[in-house]
C-alpha cells in the first residue's frame, strides 16, 4: 500500500516538472533567506511550513481573523490530515486527531501553547478538558509527518502549537465586540507597546452564550468564559555584544458551562435534536486555569542562541453531571439507558422527566472534581553555520517535566418530581474516586539540518525517560490518612528516531521521511507504550498560479493503545488497553488558486482541501467496558471520517472582505467494524457552510458580520458520551472592531 500512495505523488511531481513554461516564477521558498524562528514557535511563518521536510501547516493571523472563530474545530477545518468530531457545538472541549490518531479529548497529539505542553497533565492525564481559547491566538501551527523528534511525547500524528498574542513593536490598542444568536456575546481587548528595553501586552477576552439546546425545564444550556493574558519583556540594547531578553507571561481563565454528557435517543433526536432531558438540569462544568511562563533568550554570537523556558500550569475543574439512574434498587448508566430506551423504559422515563422518582429511585450526579498540575523547564541550543555550498543547523533540546492529576470526587443523589430535580443525599468529597496519578519525565533531542544546493536532510533522535505512578487512597478514606492505600508504578525508556528530506526543483519540491511514532502508556504496571513506524511522501508545487500540496502517509502501529474515557462511553478510569497491530494510511490534498491574480485591486483566493483516511485492525480482540466493542481483524477504527473535504473562497476588494467556507465531513462509525455502518453505530455525514464579512470604515473602525451553518443543517456530531449530540444550528453574529 505504501507503493500505491507513493506512485501518484511521484507521477504528479514528474508531470509538473515536465510542464514548466520557458519562463517561470520560482517558488518563494527556494531562494529566500532562512527565517529566524521565535522562541514560542515551531514554524513561525508560511515560508517555514513550505520548506519543512515533513508536512506542516501555518494558520496566519490574517486567516484566523477571517471568521473571528472562538471554536478551534472550525479554525482547523481547512488543514488536511486533521480529523475532528465535535461535542458541545462551541469547541470548548475538542476531539482532535492528526493522521488517524485516536481523537478522544485530543489526548494522542502533542498540544502546546507558545511551545509549552498545555494539556492538563500531558503525561499522566492528557485528555484535554482544558483547551486554550482560540479567539485570543495570533497563529496556529500544525506539524505532521517525519522529523517530529523536537516535539513530544506524542509523535505519531503530530503536534499542534497555538501562538498567543505577542508583545507588539509599537503602541497599539484593540477592541472587538460582537453579539448574536443564542444571546451569544464576545468582547476582546488588547493593549501593548515596546520601548527600547521594555515591552508589554495585556489582553482580555470574554465570550458567552445561552446555548442552542432546549432544556426541558427551560434553564440556560450555555456558558461564560473569561481569559486574561499579560506579557512583560525586558531586553538588552539592539547592539549589545551578548543580546538577550526575558519575558514573563501570566494567563488566567475560568469557565462556567451548563454542559452534560447526556445526549438523546434516536427517536428524540429525530423529533428535536436540540432537546436536553430534564435529568441533566443540574449538570455544570466549572474550571480555572492558571499559567506562568518565564522565557530567557540568549544570543551567543551571530549564529548561536540559547532559549530556556520555565513553566507552570495549574488547572482545577469540577464537572458535576448525571452519571446513572437507579430504579427499584437496580442501577443503569446513562449510556445504557440512551442506547436501550425501550428495554429500560422505566429508567428512560425518570431521566427524561416523564415520571417521578420514588423512595427506591434515584438520579446519581457525579462531581468529577479534579486538580491538575503541569510544570517543568525546557531549553534548546541552536547553532547555524554555512559554507559556500551548504547550510547547517544543529539543535539540541532538553526538558524536565512533572505533572499530576488529583481526583477527589463524590456522587450526590437526586430525586425528580414534575421535571424538577431535588437533592436527596449530599455525600462527602473523596468518597468516590480518591487518588493521585503523577508522571516525571526527562526528554532530550538532537536535530541536524543540512541544506546542500536543492536538497535538505533533517535526521534527528529523541529520548524519553518516563516514570508514571498512582496513589489510590480509596473511597473509604476521604481524609487520606493512608489506612487503605495502594500504589502502582510504570516506567518507560524510549529512543524515537526520524529523518526527513526535501528536494526543490524550480517550481516543485519532493519531500518525505520516516519516523517512529510513540505515545506514553498509563501507570498500569508493565503496560507498554503505543508504538508505530510512520512513513510519508509528498510534493509541493506552483504552476500557472496554482499552488498546493499532495501527501501520502502510512502509519504502521505495532501496539495501538485505547483509553477508557467516560467521554467515549467508558467508565472514566483512564486505564489504557492494548489494541494490537493497526494500519492507518491516507492521502492529503491542498490546492490554492487566486482567480484575480492579474488584478491588483481585487483578490479572489480559492482553497480546496481533502483528506482520505483508511484504517484497519490487524488482529482480533474484545475491548473492556465496551469502549470499541468486539474487534475483528480487518475492522476499521471508530470516530474517524474516511472522507473530509473543505472548500473556501474569498473576495477582498478595497474596504470589503467576504469569506465563505464549506466543510463536508464524511460519516464515521462509533464502534469498530467493517462494511456498511449499522444505524445505531453511525454518525451521518454533514455539510456546513460559514460566512464571514468585514467592512473597514477607516483605519480604526471595522464592522463585521458572520453567519454559522448557513444551510441550517441539522446534524449529529457524535454518539458519545451517552447518546446523539447536535451541531450548532444557523446563527448570525454582528460586531465592531476598533484599532488604534
Amino acid at each position: 500500500m505504501k507503493k500505491c500512495i507513493a506512485i501518484p505523488i511521484l507521477l504528479l511531481s514528474i508531470f509538473l516538472k515536465g510542464q514548466q513554461p520557458t519562463q517561470t516564477t520560482t517558488m518563494d521558498s527556494i531562494h529566500l533567506n532562512e527565517v529566524t524562528l521565535k522562541a514560542n514557535a515551531i514554524l513561525g511563518s508560511k515560508f517555514e511550513a513550505k520548506n519543512r521536510t515533513g508536512s506542516a501547516f501555518y494558520i496566519s493571523p490574517k486567516e484566523i481573523k477571517k471568521f473571528n472563530y472562538t471554536d478551534i474545530n472550525r479554525t482547523l477545518r481547512g488543514v488536511p490530515g486533521v480529523n475532528v468530531y465535535e461535542e458541545d457545538g462551541f469547541g470548548l472541549r475538542p476531539n482532535i486527531s492528526l493522521r488517524g490518531t485516536s481523537p478522544e479529548r485530543s489526548s494522542k497529539i502533542t498540544l502546546m501553547e507558545d511551545g509549552v505542553l498545555i494539556a492538563p497533565a500531558p503525561y499522566s492525564a492528557p485528555s484535554a478538558y482544558y483547551f486554550p481559547t482560540i479567539g485570543r491566538m495570533q497563529a496556529v501551527e500544525i506539524l505532521k509527518g517525519s522529523s517530529q523528534v523536537q516535539y513530544g511525547p506524542y509523535t505519531t500524528g503530530g503536534a499542534l502549537n497555538m501562538i498567543s498574542t505577542e508583545v507588539p513593536d509599537s503602541f497599539g490598542i484593540f477592541l472587538n465586540s460582537s453579539f448574536g444568536s443564542f444571546n451569544s456575546g464576545r468582547i476582546h481587548t488588547q493593549v501593548g507597546d515596546t520601548k527600547k528595553n521594555f515591552g508589554y501586552a495585556i489582553e482580555y477576552l470574554n465570550y458567552n452564550s445561552n446555548g442552542f439546546k432546549d432544556l426541558d425545564n427551560g434553564e440556560n444550556t450555555g456558558f461564560d468564559k473569561n481569559d486574561l493574558v499579560a506579557k512583560f519583556r525586558v531586553n538588552s540594547n539592539a547592539d549589545a555584544k551578548v543580546p538577550q531578553s526575558v519575558e514573563l507571561k501570566f494567563q488566567y481563565s475560568n469557565e462556567d458551562s451548563n454542559e452534560t454528557y447526556l445526549g438523546l435517543t434516536e427517536t428524540d433526536f429525530s423529533l428535536n435534536p436540540f432537546r436536553r432531558y430534564a435529568g441533566s438540569q443540574r449538570d455544570e462544568m466549572n474550571t480555572e486555569h492558571l499559567q506562568f511562563m518565564l522565557t530567557h533568550v540568549l544570543g551567543l554570537g551571530k549564529n548561536t542562541s540559547l532559549t530556556t523556558t520555565a513553566y507552570l500550569n495549574d488547572f482545577n475543574r469540577n464537572w458535576y453531571k448525571v452519571d446513572n439512574v437507579t430504579v427499584n434498587g437496580e442501577r443503569q448508566s446513562i449510556a445504557n439507558i440512551i442506547e436501550n430506551p425501550v428495554d429500560l423504559q422505566a429508567y428512560y422515563d425518570v431521566i427524561s422527566g416523564n415520571s417521578n422518582t420514588t423512595n427506591n429511585d434515584v438520579i446519581a450526579v457525579k462531581a468529577n472534581n479534579r486538580e491538575y498540575l503541569s510544570t517543568g523547564i525546557q531549553t534548546k541550543l541552536n547553532h547555524r553555520w554555512s559554507t559556500s555550498s551548504s547550510v547547517h543547523d544543529f539543535e539540541l533540546g532538553m526538558r524536565y517535566h512533572y505533572d499530576d492529576e488529583d481526583r477527589f470526587q463524590w456522587v450526590d443523589d437526586y430525586g425528580i418530581t414534575n421535571g424538577i430535580m431535588e437533592l436527596v443525599t449530599n455525600r462527602l468529597a473523596g468518597t468516590d474516586a480518591n487518588r493521585i496519578s503523577d508522571a516525571r519525565a526527562f526528554s532530550t533531542y538532537t536535530l541536524y539540518k543540512l541544506k546542500y544546493k536543492n536538497l535538505t536532510l533533517t535526521p534527528g533522535i529523541r529520548y524519553e525517560n518516563i516514570q508514571l505512578g498512582r496513589t489510590d487512597y480509596g473511597s473509604s478514606d476521604p481524609e487520606r490518612s493512608g489506612t487503605n492505600i495502594s500504589t502502582r508504578e510504570n516506567k518507560v525508556d524510549v529512543f524515537i528516531p526520524g529523518i526527513g528530506f526535501n528536494y526543490n526543483f524550480d517550481n516543485v519540491s519532493l519531500f518525505g521521511g520516516i519516523h517512529k511514532g510513540f505515545s506514553p502508556p498509563s501507570n498500569q504496571v508493565g503496560e507498554k507504550p503505543e508504538e508505530s513506524v510512520n512513513y510519508e511522501l509528498g510534493t509541493r508545487f506552483t504552476y500557472s498560479g496554482l499552488s498546493g500540496e499532495l501527501v501520502g502517509f502510512y502509519n504502521d502501529y505495532s501496539n495501538l493503545l485505547g483509553s477508557d474515557l467516560a467521554a467515549t462511553g467508558g467508565t472514566g478510569s483512564l486505564d489504557q488497553f492494548n489494541a494490537g497491530e493497526v494500519i492507518v494510511q491516507g492521502i492529503e490534498v491542498l490546492l490554492n488558486y487566486d482567480l484575480s491574480s492579474s488584478n491588483t485591486n481585487i483578490s479572489i483566493p480559492i482553497t480546496l482541501g481533502y483528506t482520505f483516511t483508511d484504517t484497519e485492525f490487524q488482529n482480533s480482540f474484545g475491548s473492556e467496558n465496551d469502549i470499541w466493542g468486539t474487534v475483528s481483524k480487518g475492522d476499521e477504527l471508530p470516530y474517524l471520517s474516511k472522507h473530509q473535504l473543505n472548500a473556501a473562497a474569498s473576495i477582498e476588494y478595497k474596504k470589503f472582505e467576504v469569506h465563505l467556507n464549506g466543510r463536508f465531513n464524511g460519516a464515521f462509525r462509533t464502534k469498530a467494524g467493517t462494511g456498511s455502518i449499522p444505524a445505531n453505530e453511525k454518525v451521518d455525514s454533514n455539510i456546513v457552510l460559514d460566512l464571514g464579512t468585514k467592512f473597514r470604515y477607516n483605519d480604526h473602525i471595522t464592522i463585521t458580520a458572520n453567519a454559522m451553518n448557513l444551510l441550517d443543517e441539522r446534524y449529529a456530531v457524535a454518539r458519545v458520551p451517552a447518546g446523539l449530540r447536535p451541531g450548532m444550528p444557523f446563527g448570525v453574529f454582528g460586531g465592531l472592531e476598533l484599532r488604534y
